[in-house]
């Protein structure tokens, strides 16, 4: 057992081979955010990333009108929120576009069904409530177990198992449990990003994207990137998470971010110094 965990253990970042990285997905909350803030000093890490070229986009499970405000508002490519459910691509002169997982009538009927099934399990749980934001989802819904709720790690279990009997693709993050119906989830949705942005069959493991994040719903990301980076706080789920990263920061959430970011434009700067 002590070997298989060992085996499991993310190495540090200094490790990584960051020479051919063109760009960089990452998760928002617990990532980017440090105490639930983005502080100023995460943003200019992202600017400094797109300002020497690299490609950004965030990759998060929070609602389709967040999405349209960081899209529009942060140096960033483009945004995939609601888990892969939608994404918002950024093209010339910052004008958007928004592109769904699925058509409008299989959305409208996964939503209507969705909405039944999270209220029936809502009724189970006590103190169990959707988050804030479902308000401005569009495809999924959040339960919140850690954010304005405080049902810890048993409630959101419960939560979590009651809605994958139902049928409802339940995953956690760092504060809610995101439930959706449909066949999509972040990796899904990066690759058809790669794909209606740059044109490219995005092969996670050729070294060229890194992928940062910290929680549950970062795990089939985690598995597909060679190049998958935890901030430090990722620890605490890396015993029960399906698959984690190959590399964890020194620093958690947003630190971990910046940390992650000087490490890219210091080996991309060496790259060009051999180059000249």
């Amino acid at each position: 057992m002590k070997a298989l965990l060992k085996a499991r253990l993310p190495r540090p970042l200094r490790e990584a081979d960051l020479s051919r990285v063109e760009g960089v997905f990452t998760d928002v909350d617990g990532t980017l955010t440090t105490d639930h803030t983005l502080r100023s000093e995460t943003v200019r890490a992202l600017e400094r990333l797109s300002s020497e070229g690299l490609r950004v986009v965030l990759v998060s499970g929070r609602p389709a009108g967040w999405g349209e405000a960081w899209a529009r508002q942060l140096p960033v490519d483009g945004v995939i929120v609601e888990n892969g459910g939608l994404f918002f691509l950024k093209g010339a002169k910052g004008h958007l576009r928004k592109v769904y997982a699925e058509a409008p009538a299989a959305r409208a009927a996964n939503r209507r069904r969705l909405q039944s099934e999270v209220a029936r399990v809502l009724k189970q749980v006590p103190g169990a409530r959707l988050s804030m934001d479902s308000a401005y989802t569009e495809v999924d819904l959040a339960v919140d177990y850690n954010e304005e709720a405080r049902l810890g790690p048993a409630g959101a279990d419960r939560i979590e198992s009651l809605l994958v009997a139902r049928g409802v693709t339940a995953v956690r993050s760092s504060i809610h449990i995101n439930c959706w119906l449909g066949r999509f989830d972040k990796l899904s949705a990066t690759r058809r990003f790669a794909k209606a942005a740059w044109g490219e069959r995005l092969d996670p493991r050729d070294g060229r994207y890194v992928y940062a994040g910290d929680s549950f719903n970062d795990a089939p990301m985690f598995g597909a990137f060679g190049l998958g980076v935890g901030v430090a706080n990722v620890r605490a789920v890396l015993d029960r998470i399906e698959a984690p990263p190959a590399f964890i920061t020194r620093a958690p959430e947003g630190r971990g971010f910046e940390e992650l970011a000087r490490a890219i434009l210091a080996r991309r700067g060496r790259g060009a110094a051999r180059e000249e």
